[in-house]
């Protein structure tokens, strides 16, 4: 770290998807329908003065052998309706919701957004998703999916035409494409930001390009120091092909957090919320993920199935199966051999981790540690009980980080672009 000035931290609020983050054993636990729960957390979020409140979208049940599994499943209200609600009872908090490009039509996107940023005076945020997944697309008219390797042309070339429709409301967006093939006029103004800020989520090569292009903010999975800093650097250096600044892209991992009165006290909670996300069920699941065939009879306290997985399994439908389900078994094995794990032992240590576990001080460091040291710009925090979780973090690791100097103690602007220090984009 150089003599630079201090970074100032950027944190936005994950709406948990109902899946097995969420501690639903816990009395503190709420619904995930009901508006109050989405008005609780984004409320806590604008007390904690944060960028913005950000919701997922699962456009389908999950299934795992034609059964949706009851402690994961992808599924809640229409992302942008919740968001429009929200806008009435909150006043400077970013909004920010998860839309695939895959299965919607630029037009009827850059309207939705457009109207969200209008109604909020400045703060909507699109979060660019696609799929490449036919059993989500069984959903849809045209039964549609797109090859993976076709899924970010699409996207690239609908992000690039709702921009068009967001400056379009004098001369009308003309466009000829691959994808598309358009001409007409936004039915209401330009919206305030310009352009409602774009969010993209992607680690491939591909995803990092596209975000380099056309994001404002990159929602990525990075959760370790080294990691961080790795990816921080590769898409930062991307930028300048496209002439933008290295700020023009704020970079913002996902993130847990566990806090107890100590480090010690935080550990063991953590443990204690780790072995509550995993259930006998869910590690089933997630073992049925890698093999291939149901697994129901097997036993979570047992070691793993001793048999290769089935490479070319239909079992699962709308997750995303692992590479090489094969070689990931052998590491997992490996995994399970060396610390003597039973299936749900390794599966907790696997995928039960918190990013962020001590005391409020600890973690405070632990944040400004990475952003200082440009391993992130920020994050983006997933509570673990919902839609509660998030208020301890902004009762007692906020005032710590603001007396760092390094987060925000009042908005100093009205829109979500001034809040992560972007610039209103010029007319096309």
């Amino acid at each position: 770290m150089t003599d630079r000035p201090l970074k100032q931290i950027h944190l936005a609020a994950h709406f948990p998807g109902v899946n097995n983050t969420t501690v639903w054993s816990d009395p503190a636990a709420g619904s995930h329908i009901e508006f109050d729960s989405f008005r609780h957390l984004a409320q806590t979020a604008e007390r904690g003065k944060f960028d913005f409140f950000f919701l997922a979208e699962g456009l389908r049940l999950r299934e795992t052998n034609g059964r949706i599994h009851d402690l994961d499943v992808v599924g809640r209200p229409e992302s942008i309706t919740v968001l429009n609600a929200l806008a009435a009872v909150t006043e400077r908090l970013g909004l920010a919701a998860t839309v695939n490009a895959t299965f919607n039509e630029p037009y009827e996107l850059a309207r939705r957004f457009a109207t969200l940023d209008h109604l909020s005076g400045g703060r909507a945020a699109w979060n660019v998703v696609t799929s490449s997944d036919a059993f989500t697309g069984e959903n849809f008219r045209r039964g549609g999916y797109l090859d993976r390797a076709d899924r970010y042309t699409r996207a690239a070339e609908f992000v690039e035409l709702a921009r068009e429709f967001w400056d379009a409301d004098e001369d009308g967006a003309r466009h000829s494409g691959p994808q598309f093939e358009v001409e007409g006029r936004l039915s209401l103004p330009r919206p305030p930001q310009g352009h409602p800020v774009v969010i993209q989520a992607g680690d491939s090569d591909e995803g990092r390009e596209f975000a380099a292009a056309h994001a404002d903010v990159i929602f990525s999975r990075h959760s370790t120091l080294a990691e961080g800093q790795a990816f921080h650097t590769d898409v930062k250096r991307r930028l300048a092909a496209y002439g933008r600044k290295p700020d023009e892209l704020k970079i913002l991992p996902g993130a847990t957090f566990v806090l107890g009165d100590t480090d010690a006290d935080a550990a063991e909670i953590a443990a204690e919320v780790r072995r509550a996300q995993v259930s006998p069920q869910t590690a089933i699941n997630f073992l049925e993920q890698v093999w291939g065939v149901d697994l129901s009879d097997h036993d979570p306290d047992g070691p793993l199935p001793a048999f290769d997985p089935d490479p070319d399994s239909a079992l699962i439908q709308g997750r995303v199966r692992h590479a090489d389900p094969v070689a990931t078994a052998e590491r997992w094995r490996a995994v399970a051999a060396e610390k003597k794990l039973t299936s749900r032992e390794l599966v907790i240590e696997l995928t039960g981790r918190q990013s962020f576990v001590g005391s409020p001080a600890t973690v405070a460091e632990r944040i400004n540690h990475f952003v200082q040291n440009d391993a992130s710009d920020g994050f983006i925090l997933v509570p673990h009980i919902t839609p509660g979780g998030l208020d301890e973090f902004v009762d007692r690791v906020v005032p710590l980080l603001q007396e760092r100097g390094v987060f925000r103690t009042e908005y100093t602007g009205s829109t979500l672009r001034d809040h992560l220090g972007l610039p209103v984009p010029g007319r096309r």
